[in-house]
């Protein structure tokens, strides 16, 4: 289930660029192991999932490069901004995950960072790379659809 179509959920930091750079395959709803200053910059938005991947390690699944800015009421006890953080998914997930990444050679990529009934999750996704060509040919087709529904909108008035 989408991250929108629930109550209760409020998005904190979204990836667009990946749906551009990669051809979403499959996606996972997880949660994720953070500190407790961590939560609280998370709660005021300051968050960046851009370039962020995660990788099936020691049957972990664990995230880097995801930045969660430094919460200044936290001083000495703050943390790392992008300390690799570990998923919190089941063992039979991350099996199937480690699989598939390892046979057919996918990257994991974070998407979107949410808060869903105060708990922050990530929405995870196997993702293949797209060619030049590809992302230029979702941005025709993009764009043909803009025009489309433009033409119809103005038809009805």
């Amino acid at each position: 289930m989408a991250p929108e179509e629930d109550e209760g959920v409020r998005l904190i930091a979204q990836n667009r660029r990946a749906r551009h750079d990669y051809e979403v395959i499959e996606h996972w709803e997880a949660g994720i192991a953070l500190l407790g200053s961590e939560v609280k910059s998370l709660r005021d938005g300051r968050a960046n999932l851009k370039d962020s991947y995660a990788v099936v390690q020691a049957g972990e699944v664990v995230v880097h490069h995801l930045h969660i800015s430094p919460y200044e009421a936290a001083n000495r006890y703050n943390h790392d901004p992008e300390r690799p953080r570990k998923l919190l998914l089941h063992r039979a997930q991350i099996r199937r995950l480690a699989g598939r990444v390892e046979q057919q050679g996918l990257t994991l990529v974070p998407l979107r960072l949410y808060f869903r009934h105060g708990m922050v999750k990530v929405e995870l996704a196997m993702v293949r790379g797209k060619k030049q060509y590809d992302k230029r040919q979702d941005l025709a087709t993009r764009q043909a659809q803009r025009d489309v529904e433009r033409a119809l909108k103005d038809r009805t008035r």
